[in-house]
C-alpha cells in the first residue's frame, strides 16, 4: 500500500516539526509549508492526502487558504483539517462552513491525532484501537466467568523505536557493502577468466607450459580474496563503531529525558506550592470597594491564576475561573466593575527570534540564557490576549446584565511582581529562576462595587 501523504501549513516552525513527528509516526509522509501563499502553490503540482491548516499566518490566514483551495475544482477533494489554538463554537461553525473537516487544537495530543488520520481515512482501520468484542471466560463452579483480557505491558516507544531504525540502518549498509563486493569480484573473476579461455597463442610459438599459464588467475584470485576479506573487516568495525555510537547516544538522551521528567514535576509542585500561597494571602482581601459595597452582598476573595509560558492569558482554565467568579457576582447581586488584569513573568529562555524562544533547560546557568524576558507576552495584541470563546463570554455578561456589570480587561506588564526574582549569582539556574517567573506571570480577578456600603 502506497504511503498516504499530508501537507502542514503553519508560519510557526516549532509547531511545524512537533505536529510532523506525531504523524510520521503513522508512516506518513510530510511536506510543510510555512505560508498560505506557499501552501496554494505547492498545490498546483501536488495533490495531497490530507491538509492541517493553521489560523493565523501573516498575509492569506487560514480560513481565506481554506475558502480558495475549496472553490479551486481541481483541490477542493483535499480534506482541510484547521490546526489551531481558536476555540469555541463560532469558529468551529465557520471554518465547518468554509469546507473543513473540522479543528484540531495547538495543544494536540496524540490520542486526537489518531483520532483524526482515521477519520481522514489515511490508517486502514481502528481494530488496534478498540476493546475486543468478545471477552474470554472461565468455567469456576460449573458456572462461566467472564475474565477480563491482561494488559500487556507497552515498552518505551523512544527506545525500541530508536534502536531499531539504527540497527536496521546497518544492517541495509553491510548488505549494500556485501553485493558490491561480491558483484565486482564477480565481474572481475569472469573477465580474467573470458581473457584467457579466448586469447590464442602465436602460430609460431608453442603453447606456453601448464604451471606459467594457471599462476596468474590464481594469484589474481588471491588478492580478491584478500579484499574481500579486508571490505568484510571494514564493514564488521565500522557497524560495531556506529552501533555503540547509536547506544551511547541513546543512553544520554534517555538521561536527559529522565531529569527533564523530574525536573517538570519539580516546576509543577512549585508553582502549586506558591499559588496556593497567593490564595491563602488574599483570602481575606476583598476586590477594591467589594468589602463595604453592596448591602447584603458576602465579600469575595480576588483570584490569581498562573499562567504558561507561550498561552494567550485569556484563555482555559482563566475561563473556567471567570465563570465561576461572575455566578458567584450574579448570585450575589453585584453591581460594579469586575477588573481581569494579566501581569507577565521574566522567564529564562533559549532560542532566537527566528526559530521561537522555549523555557531553558532547568540545569542551564542563568548566565547563559539567550533572552530574559517575555517575548510572547511581548507579541500579543490586546485582541489576541483573549480567546473567541472569552470574548464571547464577556460579551454575554455584558448584555445580561444590561451595565450593571462591567468587565474591564488590563495588561499590567511586568511592573506588579507576586514574587521577588532570585538574585543572579554564578550558581544560580534557569529552573529556579523559571520557578519564579512561573509564578510572577499570571491573571488577577478583582471586583469593585459601584454601590455604597451600608
Amino acid at each position: 500500500m502506497a504511503r498516504k501523504r499530508v501537507l502542514v501549513v503553519d508560519d510557526s516552525k516549532s509547531a511545524r516539526i512537533i505536529l510532523s513527528r506525531m504523524l510520521e509516526k503513522y508512516d506518513i509522509e510530510v511536506d510543510m509549508a510555512e505560508a498560505a501563499e506557499r501552501a496554494i502553490e505547492y498545490l498546483k503540482s501536488n495533490r495531497p492526502d490530507a491538509i492541517f491548516m493553521d489560523h493565523q499566518m501573516p498575509g492569506m490566514d487560514g480560513l481565506q487558504a481554506l475558502q480558495s483551495i475549496k472553490s479551486n475544482p481541481q483541490t477542493a477533494m483535499i480534506p482541510i483539517m484547521m490546526y489551531t489554538s481558536q476555540e469555541g463554537e463560532l469558529y468551529v461553525g465557520q471554518a465547518r462552513a468554509l469546507g473543513a473537516m473540522g479543528v484540531l487544537p495547538k495543544q494536540v495530543r496524540p490520542v486526537d491525532v489518531s483520532k483524526v488520520l482515521y477519520e481522514l481515512h489515511l490508517l486502514p482501520d481502528r481494530r488496534d484501537m478498540n476493546d475486543p468484542a468478545l471477552a474470554p471466560v472461565e468455567i469456576i463452579g460449573g458456572s462461566p466467568v467472564e475474565v477480563p483480557p491482561a494488559l500487556k505491558p507497552v515498552p518505551p516507544a523512544a527506545s525500541i523505536d530508536w534502536g531499531r531504525r539504527v540497527e536496521s540502518a546497518v544492517k541495509d549498509q553491510a548488505v549494500d557493502l556485501r553485493r558490491f563486493i561480491v558483484a565486482s569480484l564477480d565481474s572481475f573473476a569472469s573477465r580474467i577468466v573470458s581473457d584467457v579461455r579466448h586469447d590464442p597463442p602465436p602460430l609460431a610459438e608453442p603453447p606456453p607450459p601448464p604451471p606459467k599459464s594457471s599462476s596468474l588467475p590464481w594469484a589474481l584470485s588471491l588478492v580478491a580474496v584478500g579484499i574481500v576479506a579486508a571490505g568484510f573487516a571494514a564493514s564488521w568495525l565500522m557497524t560495531r563503531s556506529e552501533l555503540a555510537g547509536a547506544r551511547a547516544q541513546l543512553a544520554g538522551l534517555a538521561a536527559e529525558n529522565t531529569e527533564l521528567q523530574r525536573t517538570r514535576a519539580d516546576l509543577s509542585a512549585t508553582v502549586k506550592d506558591l499559588t496556593a500561597a497567593v490564595a491563602a494571602t488574599n483570602n481575606g482581601v476583598t476586590g477594591s470597594g467589594l468589602g463595604g459595597g453592596n448591602a447584603g452582598v458576602a465579600p469575595m476573595a480576588a483570584r490569581v491564576e498562573t499562567v504558561p509560558y507561550g498561552e494567550i492569558p485569556f484563555d482555559r482554565t482563566r475561563l473556567d475561573v471567570l465563570r465561576e467568579f461572575l455566578t458567584r457576582l450574579d448570585a450575589q447581586g453585584f453591581r460594579g466593575v469586575v477588573r481581569i488584569t494579566n501581569l507577565a513573568g521574566m522567564f529564562c529562555l533559549s532560542g532566537n527570534p527566528t526559530d521561537g524562544f522555549v523555557p531553558a533547560a532547568a540545569n542551564l546557568p542563568v548566565s547563559k540564557c539567550d533572552l530574559i524576558g517575555n517575548p510572547f507576552e511581548d507579541s500579543l495584541s490586546s485582541q489576541q490576549r483573549q480567546s473567541l470563546a472569552f470574548a464571547n463570554l464577556i460579551a454575554g455578561v455584558r448584555q445580561r446584565a444590561s451595565g450593571a456589570i462591567t468587565i474591564d480587561l488590563e495588561s499590567g506588564g511586568t511592573s506588579r511582581n507576586s514574587m521577588p526574582y532570585p538574585v543572579r549569582t554564578e550558581g544560580l539556574t534557569a529552573g529556579e529562576w523559571n520557578r519564579v517567573a512561573a509564578a510572577n506571570n499570571r491573571v488577577e480577578f478583582a471586583a469593585e462595587s459601584s454601590q455604597p456600603g451600608p
